[in-house]
């Protein structure tokens, strides 16, 4: 599936609706259908929050759960985290494998739209270590073609192990903008994500790492949580998302937050109205922008990943006046 096929749950919603206007005789005639104003964002769920919940909370979660929830709850696709719920990702060569996940989720009309992975190789201070990184992603982005993906997703975490900050940065902008190329070249976006307890974890950090890319295949995650925190915890992450600019975001991980660190770890993800984010200022700049891509729900560390999944995605068809 791309981003122009009809999934099996867009098939029935438009084939009852044909139905309906043909039972309508006159009526149908007369009136013209009703249709969506604002933009037309996909959603995904993401495995993370399950994954995490799991591990924070003790909780255990069936994959077929959460794949038949995600479906009848409207969403597109989903966003897969390593080694969960089942081990480590399949080699992008491992034909039979790959297509068996994929048609798992094709089963319940979804997409897998993105895969994580780790960067800290990206920033490692040896050019055979980067250089090692690169070539590991090089096979985790013909992975993410194999499945469909849209999107690869990457995580710079770990020690900056005796470089300076900005030698850092350097190798990191560096590293992303070969990555960036080779998933342009495979039809796909790649985009990073900073948090706070990153050595990278300020708007500062992520403007450099921009400009220093100077190449705009490379994005970046708006996660409105950890914007917050880079913007002082005031509960307007979007007026950070203006600044950085809506150009150079490859996908959103939507989530609220109270502006604090959960457990000493990254910033507190809560589910959409829960915390003291003004999200309908950032769907209204992420729209300005020209944001036309995915919007996953975040539901790291929440207790109930269910549940900030069904606040997140009835927020975003208000607001895109799909509901």
């Amino acid at each position: 599936m791309n981003g122009t096929d009809i999934s099996r749950r867009d098939w029935l919603r438009r084939a009852t609706a044909a139905s309906v206007a043909l039972g309508a005789g006159s009526l149908a005639a007369t009136e013209a259908p009703e249709t969506p104003v604002g933009p037309a964002w996909k959603t995904a769920i993401g495995l993370n929050g399950f994954e995490s919940s799991g591990t924070k909370y003790g909780k255990r979660f069936a994959i077929w759960e959460i794949v038949d929830y995600a479906a009848r709850a409207g969403f597109d696709g989903v966003e897969l985290v390593q080694n969960w719920p089942q081990g480590p990702y399949p080699g992008a060569g491992e034909a039979t494998r790959v297509g068996a996940l994929r048609r798992f989720y094709e089963r319940f009309g979804l997409k897998i739209f993105s895969i994580q992975t780790g960067a800290p190789g990206a920033f490692a201070p040896t050019r055979g270590a980067r250089e090692g990184w690169i070539a590991q992603m090089r096979e985790r982005i013909a992975l993410a073609r194999a499945l469909g993906c849209d999107c690869v997703g990457m995580w710079p975490f770990g020690g900056l192990r005796g470089e300076t900050i900005d030698k850092a940065i350097r190798h990191l902008a560096a590293s992303f903008r070969e990555v960036a190329k080779i998933a342009h070249d495979q039809g796909l976006v790649a985009a990073f994500e900073i948090e706070p307890p990153f050595v990278f974890n300020s708007e500062k950090h992520l403007k450099r790492i921009l400009e220093e890319a100077d190449d705009p295949r490379v994005k970046t995650i708006y996660d409105p949580s950890h914007f917050d925190l880079m913007n002082g915890s005031s509960g307007k992450p979007h007026e950070m998302l203006a600044r950085i600019g809506v150009e150079h975001i490859g996908y959103v991980h939507l989530t609220d937050s109270d502006g604090t660190l959960r457990d000493g770890g990254t910033s507190k993800h809560l589910a959409v109205g829960d915390g003291h984010i003004d999200v309908q200022a950032s769907f209204e700049t992420l729209r300005d922008g020209g944001f036309d891509g995915w919007v996953m729900i975040d539901g790291w560390q929440i207790p109930d990943p269910y549940d900030a999944g069904t606040k997140g995605i009835e927020a975003i068809h208000r607001f895109c006046k799909k509901a």
